[in-house]
């Protein structure tokens, strides 16, 4: 039990870090290229800007996704024995969908996908939130603000 929550950990942290630097790059990238002085997605470029934030984000979570699946294909006793089974399988966690179709045949490492499934949540929350921050800066001005009564 001990060794699968390490490995857990391990990959969880490996797929925060990939993901932090993928974000953050790509958040000073974009505002450099799209953004006003003020921080704000300029009108004309806010399509563009929601356009490749969701590229690089689908990216980001491949290569999350790929970890895992090499993940998978390391561990000892299992039946992901391409690593085109063990990518399937880790898609169908990471995103939760959950088909069941695959599943981890030795039981100790069932838990690991319910992990993988957590860092899925966590990290497609925090894309929606980088999505939701280039709507909002790109489009302040569709919505009439209103300052009080």
């Amino acid at each position: 039990m001990l060794e699968l929550i390490l490995i857990a950990l391990f990959i969880v942290a490996l797929t925060v870090i990939i993901h932090a630097i993928g974000t953050h790059y790509w958040i000073r990238f974009a505002f450099r290229r799209y953004a006003d002085h003020d921080g704000y997605i300029k009108p004309h470029k806010t399509i563009p800007a929601l356009i490749w934030t969701a590229v690089v984000l689908m990216l980001l979570h491949l290569v999350e996704v790929g970890l895992w699946a090499v993940t998978y294909r390391l561990l000892p006793e299992n039946h992901l024995d391409t690593l085109e089974k063990a990518a399937y399988f880790s898609l169908v966690t990471f995103t939760t969908v959950g088909y069941g179709d695959i599943t981890l045949t030795e039981t100790k490492w069932r838990l690991l996908s319910g992990m993988e499934a957590l860092d899925g949540i966590l990290l497609v929350g925090w894309s929606t939130a980088l999505l939701f921050m280039i709507f909002q800066r790109g489009w302040k001005d569709v919505v009439p603000h209103h300052h009080g009564k």
